[in-house]
């Protein structure tokens, strides 16, 4: 069986209202999780209302599509996927 790498990419445009949900779905698919990265503007004067979120998924394939699922029904959310196959 080919082993899959997937990078998922998720765009929060509204963070304040929509952190909550989002962390706590990465926090039930942790062990999904093999890599977590996230980003998003501040400075002294400013602090975006918007994140991305970079996350390299492992495991089984079914608990990644989960997750996907589940990301999508949280308003204000993008996903993207990238997928490698050994």
């Amino acid at each position: 069986m080919a082993k899959e790498i997937r990078i998922l990419g998720v765009l929060i445009t509204d963070r304040q209202k929509e952190a909550g949900k989002v962390q706590a779905l990465l926090t039930k698919f942790g062990c999904s999780i093999k890599t977590r990265l996230g980003l998003h503007e501040v400075t002294d004067n400013l602090c975006s209302s918007s994140g991305l979120i970079i996350l390299e998924l492992t495991g089984d394939v079914a608990e990644m599509d989960k997750l996907e699922k589940e990301l999508k029904t949280i308003g204000g959310i993008q996903s993207q996927r990238m997928i490698f196959a050994d």
